[in-house]
């Protein structure tokens, strides 16, 4: 699969990573284009690099690892090239105070849809720390990490679970685009409690043999 990446941070550089492991041809653009190159030769396999423009009109699928208040313009500015393509959005909108900055509004994966409409995009794998995305597998306690994924078109998703378990990980469906601002939610959610309470999220809900009352698991 060709993958074009938007964006030379910690996402873009643990996520493309795993996937020129896994065989996949990945171009890096980024405004800056020495960074672009940099993170390209860290990448390894063969990972080329360039501008914005070049890593959109690369891939068949484009991560765009961008921060939040610059992502929809910058797939404004590039939506020619990314007609038809499946755009991976893997961003959370926080703000200080772990405030979610969407406040209400479209989230962040609905505005870069609405930036460029004739765009397939999927909110995935938001939910985790880019040192998780290192990992080869991320399996815990003998389970290996599920990803929620959320996105309206079919093939698209097919196309992100392939990636999904290219890194070792389990896909699950989270919904539609619609759903997308849950899974942002929720990250602001976890990443305060990770951060702020040093608690552990996993303690929150029961198995799942008790998720519709204690008569499904043992009482």
């Amino acid at each position: 699969m060709k993958i074009g990446v938007l964006g030379t941070g910690n996402m873009a550089d643990a996520l493309a990573t795993q996937w020129a492991r896994a065989g996949h041809a990945v171009f890096v653009g980024g405004r800056n284009e020495q960074n672009a190159r940099r993170l390209a030769t860290r990448i390894g396999g063969g990972a080329g690099h360039g501008n914005l423009q070049a890593a959109a009109g690369f891939g068949e699928v484009v991560l765009a690892a961008l921060p939040y208040g610059a992502g929809a313009d910058v797939v404004r500015e590039h939506r020619s090239a990314l007609e038809g393509k499946v755009l991976l959005d893997c961003a959370n909108p926080l703000g200080a105070g772990f405030r979610l900055l969407t406040e209400g509004g479209p989230s962040a994966a609905c505005r870069l849809a609405a930036a460029a409409p004739g765009v397939r995009v999927v909110k995935a794998f938001n939910l985790c720390h880019e040192d998780v995305w290192r990992m080869t597998p991320p399996v815990f306690d003998g389970r290996p990490l599920t990803v929620p994924i959320c996105g309206d078109d079919g093939a698209a998703l097919s196309l992100t679970r392939e990636l999904v378990r290219d890194m070792g990980c389990e896909p699950v469906a989270g919904g539609g685009l619609d759903h997308a601002g849950l899974l942002e939610a929720t990250a602001a959610l976890f990443i305060r409690l990770w951060v702020a309470e040093q608690a552990d999220v996993r303690a929150i809900v029961p198995p799942q043999a008790y998720a519709t009352g204690t008569r499904a698991g043992t009482a």
